[in-house]
């Protein structure tokens, strides 16, 4: 990161420079919107990249491959659900083995396209419209399993991210070196 992050609704302050959160202090960091203009899209973002470094550990402690541990993973994961979700914690096992690999480059991380604002709605606010033509692209690219990214290109992610601009990224682009 290129800056402090604070954000007094989640009550994150992080000085500029690398950080290892866990528990809370990872919450506070995903959760904050108001750490720069960008609103949620950067709370996305955060997200994405909190998913990348989740992930990039897990492949580097060799915990995919580990019928195991992907067992302990999948039942903190899923938790004490009282909700049937059609799947349990042996189900993770196969899709997480799958997933170790795959580099991070060959992940791709996306947002709805945006085209602007909706107008507010009363007790909401606003809200932001997706861009028509763009968004059924991409959404048909998802449908026929293609890449959001065109082979060779690597384009890297806005920082802060901009509704504008709003173009897929990879994970090693999103990866904190």
């Amino acid at each position: 990161m290129h800056g402090a992050l604070k954000d007094s609704a989640t009550k994150l302050d992080l000085a500029p420079g690398r950080h290892r959160l866990g528990g809370g202090r990872s919450l506070q960091y995903v959760r904050s919107r108001h750490v720069d203009g960008s609103a949620d899209l950067g709370r996305i973002q955060r997200q994405h990249r909190f998913l990348v470094a989740a992930l990039r550990g897990l492949m580097s402690r060799h915990v995919l491959t580990d019928p195991e541990a992907m067992l302990r993973i999948g039942r903190t994961l899923l938790g004490a659900a009282s909700v049937d979700q059609g799947f349990g914690t042996g189900d993770l096992v196969e899709p997480a083995s799958l997933l170790s690999r795959v580099p991070l480059s060959g992940t791709e991380f996306a947002t709805v396209p945006i085209a602007g604002f909706n107008p507010a709605i009363k007790g909401v606010g606003s809200t932001l419209r997706w861009d028509p033509k763009k968004s059924d692209q991409v959404f048909a690219d998802l449908c026929a399993d293609r890449p959001l990214i065109p082979a060779g290109q690597n384009p890297l992610p806005g920082d802060p991210p901009d509704m504008r601009s709003s173009l897929p990224v990879r994970g090693s682009s999103l990866a904190c070196r």
